[in-house]
């Protein structure tokens, strides 16, 4: 990487009129990241990958990790993947009191500029300052958007503070990008199918006035050159997801906004919630201004879909085998659900059947939150040793990824359980790639 951000020149190729972009990876799982390293690596590109305030954060987050953690953790597959580290951006998605929105202001905040100073200090370099979100004390009604500039501003302040000695200690430090907006998607998708009702694209006067409270806010606290750094705005230009629902792009629907944004040399738009659209409508939102594209859920479903083909498979080759003992990692994942239901009953919503299959299929993935419980993890790690010892027949290949089975027999991927499943994720990365140029 050299001393401009990667994201800077993505803007100006864009304001040239070459319709460029990037996807940004939101995910901590391990073979979700390996695979779009080895997918950037056929194409000499950068990989964006960001952690949320709520996955990653000074208390280990739902991960574990701390922002240091998490670095070490992507350098790590990395270097696995013979992946160059120059060409990794870290993201942090999200900054901001979203973990702590239960609490008062003045504790959120306190903990919110802890969370930004530690994830600029451990050399993330796209920080989306979120602080879209109602705290305890905020009284009742919508949150002010002149509240949400202020704050946001605040922990530009703090990130600015701790560039500025991070710079000290590594003197060719790339200075972050910021991406502001108060009209901000929920991570991970829409909770309750009511919600997607009254989805409706960012409107041109929303979008002109946050851009000017920001600017305002940020101008108020001495942070011209910030101010400078801003490279996005998070609006929704009618993308969305849910249990069983997907919104798709509608162009015309978002023309007069991406027109709007053509008045802004210095901006693009990030598109949340972009899991499921078609290779198509996210090279049109890329064409349209929205040159980052966030992603997540759909990478670990396709995971997960990889993972049950897997299961399945390993099911036919072990059914009179004494010799191996089956992962039974269907079984054992939704063991892990019902014992700690938190991470999906907030989304999943019907009759004991409808939730049931929910838990396996529904587009939301709140199946990824359990991959690292222990119990899961083993059944994984046996799942695959299981077929490693015992070589998956051409034929079961070609029953369940009939994708990857053709690039087995032309020799483009090698008869490995582990290269199956992440190449089954490619197949999704395929799009974003085609999408972005």
């Amino acid at each position: 990487m050299n001393n401009i951000h990667p994201i800077k020149e993505i803007v100006k190729q864009q304001k040239n009129g070459i319709p460029m972009g990037i996807f940004s990876i939101c995910s901590a799982n391990e073979y979700v990241i390996r695979a779009a390293m080895k997918k950037a690596n056929r194409s000499d590109g950068f990989v964006l990958i960001e952690a949320t305030a709520n996955q990653v954060n000074q208390y280990g987050g739902y991960t574990g990790m701390l922002p240091a953690d998490f670095k070490k953790f992507v350098l790590d597959i990395a270097e696995k993947e013979s992946f160059p580290a120059d060409k990794i951006i870290l993201g942090g998605d999200h900054l901001g009191p979203l973990a702590w929105k239960s609490e008062g202001a003045g504790s959120a905040m306190s903990k919110a500029s802890q969370l930004i100073m530690e994830y600029v200090r451990a050399g993330f370099t796209k920080i989306h300052i979120d602080t879209s979100m109602k705290l305890r004390d905020d009284g009742a009604g919508p949150l002010a958007s002149t509240i949400i500039a202020e704050r946001a501003a605040q922990l530009c302040a703090i990130a600015e503070e701790a560039f500025a000695g991070l710079k000290t200690e590594i003197a060719d430090a790339i200075h972050p990008v910021y991406v502001i907006g108060s009209e901000v998607p929920v991570p991970g998708g829409i909770q309750d199918s009511n919600e997607e009702e009254g989805l409706r694209v960012t409107g041109v006067q929303d979008f002109r006035e946050t851009v000017d409270l920001f600017k305002k806010e940020f101008l108020k606290r001495g942070l011209g050159e910030a101010w400078g750094d801003v490279v996005a705005v998070v609006v929704q230009p009618g993308v969305e997801f849910g249990d069983e629902v997907i919104d798709e792009y509608d162009r015309a629907a978002a023309r007069e906004l991406c027109s709007e944004l053509k008045k802004y040399p210095n901006l693009v738009f990030e598109g949340h919630s972009t899991d499921y659209q078609q290779a198509a409508s996210l090279k049109k939102m890329v064409e349209d201004g929205i040159a980052i594209l966030k992603v997540g859920p759909a990478l670990t479903f396709a995971l997960r879909e990889g993972l049950f083909l897997l299961n399945h498979i390993e099911n036919e080759l072990l059914w009179d085998n004494v010799h191996l003992n089956p992962s039974r990692f269907i079984e054992i994942l939704e063991k892990a659900m019902l014992r700690s239901p938190e991470n999906w009953d907030k989304y999943y919503h019907g009759s004991y059947e409808d939730t049931k299959i929910a838990r396996k299929y529904s587009l939301s993935d709140r199946s990824r939150y359990y991959l690292n419980d222990p119990d899961v993890k083993c059944s994984i790690e046996l799942l695959i040793n299981n077929l490693k010892t015992i070589k998956i027949n051409n034929s079961l290949i070609k029953q369940y990824f009939p994708e990857q089975y053709k690039r087995i027999r032309s020799a483009e991927l090698k008869n490995d359980p582990e290269e199956i499943l992440m190449d089954k994720v490619i197949d999704t990365l395929d799009d974003y790639f085609f999408a972005v140029g």
